[in-house]
């Protein structure tokens, strides 16, 4: 069994980049006992005092310590270690998931990354428990998984739109920790973020994406729909961070109104994350000198 269970580790003044955080984000962005979305701004940069060309430039250098840690996870598992990590993404829509996928996640192998995107419920998907989609998701010994929205979705939207009623909801906050519990004791470590967007800047990327025809895709009249609930949405988040935050699948809230930071703190968590796993490379099964010399003498 690996020791994918735990927190994040609590890195103190990391250098990043060309800047610096005072305090680690897996420190800084946990939602502890006493924690209330409302105290939360979405403008603020919580430990990192840089400009938006110094986030960039930190995003930037810090891409190489981030492939080099998913690249030892990988390794470790060809070998029997059984850890992984598993991200879970969750924000109002154009809070920037797809922007962490491209530029934090992007920036490492492929072949150590399995990303999912849940939609709404199939039939299939329907005729089972709200959990069997995402448990045939979980990603494998030495993966990075990656869910955007995740079966958070089925607390969040359904306690909003009254999709569920109120018990069943309340079941699903324990059958989320329950299954949890399981998903770390087999050696994954979870980092559950909720990207935090003020819904006036929501209005200003809503805007944009109307303003530009390579943007119309995106857009979907129903995000303005989704406006109307936004207060409900707030306090669903806050009632799914209070029931389902674990010691071993804490929730990080990211101020998301400034996308660059957002994806330093978010790359910093994996970070993070990564060292408290310290993945070792597999010592070789081989000769090492007896290989060199037969490869000088081919």
């Amino acid at each position: 069994m690996g020791n994918g269970g735990g927190s994040g580790g609590g890195m103190h003044s990391r250098i990043v980049g060309t800047s610096r955080f005072e305090t680690s984000p897996s420190v800084l962005l946990r939602a502890g006992a006493r924690f209330r979305l409302e105290d939360v701004d979405p403008d603020s940069t919580p430990g990192f005092s840089g400009t938006k060309e110094e986030g960039a430039a930190a995003l930037l250098a810090s891409d190489g310590e981030l492939d080099a840690l998913q690249e030892r996870l990988f390794a470790a598992s060809r070998v029997g270690a059984r850890d992984s990590l598993l991200l879970i993404l969750q924000a109002m829509d154009t809070a920037g998931k797809g922007g962490i996928v491209r530029h934090v996640i992007g920036a490492v192998d492929p072949q150590g990354i399995e990303h999912h995107a849940f939609k709404a419920p199939t039939a299939e998907e329907r005729a089972h428990d709200f959990l069997w989609r995402v448990a045939r998701r979980l990603p494998e010994d030495g993966i990075i998984g990656v869910f955007d929205r995740s079966h958070y979705e089925d607390v969040l939207v359904h306690r909003v739109r009254g999709l569920s009623a109120p018990e069943e909801i309340e079941r699903r906050y324990a059958a989320i920790r329950r299954f949890e519990e399981l998903v770390v004791g087999g050696g994954t470590r979870i980092i559950k973020v909720m990207l935090h967007i003020s819904k006036d800047e929501q209005r200003a990327r809503l805007a944009a994406r109307l303003d530009r025809p390579d943007k119309y895709w995106k857009f979907s009249p129903g995000d303005i729909d989704e406006r109307r609930h936004w207060d409900g949405y707030m306090e669903a988040y806050q009632i799914a961070i209070e029931r389902t935050r674990s010691d071993d699948a804490p929730w990080y809230v990211v101020p998301a109104n400034k996308k660059w930071y957002a994806r330093i703190a978010v790359q910093q968590l994996l970070i993070d994350a990564l060292h408290g796993i310290d993945p070792q490379w597999p010592a070789p099964a081989f000769d090492v000198a007896e290989q060199r010399r037969r490869l000088a003498d081919s």
